[in-house]
């Protein structure tokens, strides 16, 4: 066998390394000398990850794990721990790391959010409350207390459940919005299945969510129902 034959070879069975990169291919140095913004998707979890396989780059690595979810960050940040280890080269480390870092993203997302939030429609519910149930597998109910003028004074969670349901205590739902000396309240509640479309019973909480808060003068002002999508508004569809 000629020398650079065996060269080659032997350079194949090598682990791929990304220091044997050009400098300004390599995830790290890419963003000290072009910036955050000149990285993919899947070069930042590469920095993340810090190393691959024997035959993965960790790009390759961050390509492949985005390649599962179609490139789509916000379904990625669905994946558990446990989901993202099914893929080669992801250890509990490294799966670890992923998910604290897209949860950062999204309490930068919440942090954003936290100013007085003035609601004057539907789509200002939606949008101020996206943070909490954002990517969530689970149901959440959570309730929105506004001043006289519709100033948001504090968003509180009433409870998590299932997949299938939560539960929505009206006499613990009114005794916080009576404490917070609320002038009227919201309802918000989301549905992980992605289907918008209210249940009997979400029909019946929120009929008789109204009756009590007209006996307290604590007016509900609206019911949505959140996915990560869409939303359904009992107020614009004349529900309430």
């Amino acid at each position: 066998m000629k020398d650079t034959e065996a060269t080659a070879i032997a350079s194949y069975l090598q682990p791929l390394n990304i220091k044997t990169w050009a400098e300004e291919d390599r995830p790290r140095e890419k963003l000290l000398l072009k910036g955050k913004a000149a990285l993919s998707d899947a070069e930042l979890i590469a920095i993340l990850i810090g190393s691959g396989t024997p035959k993965l780059t960790a790009v390759d690595v961050g390509k492949l794990i985005l390649g599962a979810v179609s490139n789509d960050l916000n379904e990625l940040a669905k994946l558990s721990v446990k989901e993202l280890m099914k893929h080669k080269g992801i250890g509990e480390a490294k799966a670890i790391t992923i998910v604290s870092a897209l949860e950062l993203g999204r309490r930068r997302k919440e942090t954003a959010a936290a100013a007085r939030t003035q609601i004057t429609c539907s789509t200002d519910i939606y949008n101020y409350i996206k943070p909490q149930l954002l990517d969530l597998p689970h149901e959440e109910f959570w309730i929105i207390l506004l001043n006289r003028a519709n100033v948001v004074m504090k968003k509180e969670s009433i409870s998590s459940g299932g997949v299938a349901g939560t539960v929505a205590d009206p006499k613990i739902i009114f005794k916080k919005a009576l404490e917070q000396l609320a002038s009227s309240i919201i309802l918000v509640h989301n549905h992980p299945s992605g289907n918008i479309k209210p249940s009997a019973a979400d029909i019946s909480l929120t009929k008789k969510m109204k009756e009590v808060g007209q006996f307290l003068d604590l007016p509900v002002l609206d019911h949505i129902i959140f996915t990560d999508n869409d939303y359904y508004s009992f107020a614009d569809e004349g529900m309430l």
